[in-house]
């Protein structure tokens, strides 16, 4: 695995510089690359677009049950490039690390996975989020990404906490984060807003050390 060019991440931006909306669409998340052995990992670019927006597009209606509802201009290019301005402020602010997948063979891209509402100080903790096209599901490929990104977060953020919530009826993404490690901690009631209501969620989380031994 490739570590992070900058040693540390800035400080939070203050609320005068996140409204300079010109500054935010120049900026790009640094150059990363995470290697496994069948996908690759790396921070969104302005020239996936396409590729992303036709794979989100035919995947769509495998995915709304599990998302937040989608916005009437969810996969437009104007969308897609405030959503890379996003990402790589949450980046520089040490707040979010959003990863596309890629196919290692060919760089097709296969999904998204990420790190959101990072906490320092007394939690050092994480919220872990994902999906991947319909077309690619059950090959193994979100496996792999997931424990790529949990190297990422424990030994390159030095994270100590990981948490993630998917719907009880989720049963595949259950299976997923059973199999790399993470325990079930709880049930939440109506926890997030997904496809447009509120709904209850299963909770699980991984600890550094638990990932280790693993």
């Amino acid at each position: 695995m490739r570590a992070l060019r900058d040693k540390r991440p800035s400080p939070r931006a203050t609320a005068s510089e996140l409204l300079q909306l010109p500054r935010l669409f120049n900026l790009q998340p640094p150059p990363l690359r995470v290697i496994g052995e069948r996908v690759m990992l790396r921070p969104p670019e302005r020239g996936d677009w396409q590729a992303w927006a036709e794979l989100r597009s035919a995947s769509r209606d495998f995915l709304a049950p599990w998302e937040p509802s989608w916005p009437s201009d969810a996969l437009g290019r104007a969308s897609f490039r405030r959503r890379i301005a996003r990402y790589a402020m949450d980046w520089r602010t040490d707040q979010g690390y959003s990863l596309f997948i890629f196919r290692k063979s060919d760089e097709t891209i296969l999904g998204g996975i990420g790190l959101s509402h990072v906490r320092r100080g007394v939690a050092e903790t994480a919220s872990l989020g994902y999906w991947i096209g319909e077309r690619h599901a059950r090959q193994g490929h979100m496996t792999e990404a997931l424990r790529l990104t949990l190297d990422f977060a424990f030994q390159k953020l030095r994270l100590h906490r990981v948490e993630a919530a998917c719907l009880p009826t989720n049963i595949p993404s259950r299976g997923l984060l059973a199999k790399v490690g993470f325990r079930e901690e709880g049930y939440a009631k109506k926890y997030l807003c997904i496809d447009g209501k509120w709904q209850d969620h299963v909770l699980f989380a991984i600890l550094r050390e638990e990932w280790a031994k693993g």
